[in-house]
């Protein structure tokens, strides 16, 4: 296992998935408060949002593992 790629696609990870998410919930937050839909709906928007946010980081883990493998290529004989 490659462990500084390892810490920088974490770390990196932990950094845009904080900004993602909160941008999900605050997104779900103020599209039912603009529109006044109620709790309900908002936290459904929440709900969605999140869930396009979840796949947002799926697709960057999978680039960012392309671009810096965790694992070490096989050695040659």
């Amino acid at each position: 296992m490659n462990g500084r790629n390892a810490i920088t696609i974490i770390s990196m990870m932990v950094l845009v998935g904080t900004e993602v998410f909160a941008v999900a919930i605050a997104a779900g937050w103020a599209l039912a408060g603009i529109f006044d839909l109620g709790e309900r709906v908002g936290h459904v928007l929440m709900g969605v949002f999140s869930l396009f946010a979840a796949w947002i980081m799926l697709q960057l883990w999978r680039r960012a593992t392309s671009i810096e493998p965790l694992r070490a290529p096989a050695a040659h004989r």
